[in-house]
């Protein structure tokens, strides 16, 4: 996906007033507590110390909070699919607090899912503009770059979401990094990001099946073997898609083992079996 969020928004830190809530997956505090210096301190401590506080969920307005609420519902008629409720909530949510970042970054992916690719780029710069050092609203507009065509722009994304120290799903950023060289055929880079990402989260099913890209496209077919094998571990079989089975058959295929060829291509018989890759499969158009 265009890097949307695949998994509910936890609650929010509330922001002072002037500064960028939490992105989309975590929440993300940088540039708020310089507001809060000078002025007693987040949430009003009368604190004369001079050094900052960081906000908390106290510190929220009550319109600060309206906002929140309709966010989450926002996010999980999302979830369900229900795009224009999801849109009339965040809608609802930016009315309550303007200058809600995470509000605008969830727009631009429900307007992603409607296809409205102007409005979607609109709302990520808007929510880029409020939060600059988000990195999953850099992230989520690295992704949506990439998947529309504009591949040499999402790096610089990916890239500023990675350099956050507040971020908390790093492994995901550099699996959409890499799948995104793939599709540039830079496979040097998309190698450099994987493998960053295993590091990270070693079991992740799409690391896997990413690097098992990157290894087969690059004629290194044992080590693309050797993620998909990992990849059996990590996965069952019925959660693969039809692609990374054929890719696992295509690898089975150069490497001459009839016997693990035959394995998934039950398993894309059993799973895919009115797809186009089980249609090349039958064809034995392993090379197209």
């Amino acid at each position: 996906m265009a890097d949307v969020a695949q998994r509910r928004m936890r609650p929010a830190m509330a922001r002072l007033a002037g500064c960028g809530m939490a992105a989309l997956l975590s929440a993300q505090l940088s540039g708020c507590a310089s507001d809060a210096a000078g002025t007693g301190g987040a949430g009003g401590t009368g604190d004369t110390s001079g050094k900052a506080e960081l906000p908390t969920l106290s510190d929220a307005t009550a319109a600060q909070k309206r906002a929140q609420i309709r966010m989450q519902l926002a996010i999980g008629y999302y979830e369900q699919g229900q795009l224009p409720v999801a849109l009339d909530e965040i809608k609802k949510a930016i009315a309550a607090d303007p200058g809600y970042a995470d509000a605008y970054g969830m727009r631009a992916l429900i307007y992603m899912g409607m296809g409205e690719t102007a409005l979607a780029d609109d709302n990520f710069k808007h929510a880029l503009q409020l939060a600059p050092n988000n990195p999953d609203i850099a992230n989520n507009y690295g992704s949506f770059l990439c998947q529309n065509g504009r591949v040499a722009e999402s790096f610089r994304w990916f890239d500023g979401a990675l350099a956050s120290r507040q971020y908390a799903s790093p492994a995901k950023a550099l699996n959409n990094a890499g799948n995104c060289a793939v599709k540039i055929k830079d496979y040097e880079r998309a190698e450099k990001y994987l493998l960053q990402a295993l590091q990270l989260a070693p079991d992740l099913a799409v690391t896997n099946v990413n690097l098992a890209k990157v290894y087969y496209e690059r004629r290194d077919y044992a080590r693309a073997n050797f993620f998909l094998t990992r990849l059996g571990k990590v996965a069952k079989a019925d959660s693969l898609t039809a692609d990374v089975l054929w890719l696992a058959i295509k690898v089975q295929h150069k490497l001459g083992d009839q016997g693990a060829e035959q394995q998934w291509a039950t398993q894309l018989r059993r799973h895919h079996s009115t797809s186009p890759e089980y249609a090349a499969y039958q064809r034995g158009a392993f090379d197209e």
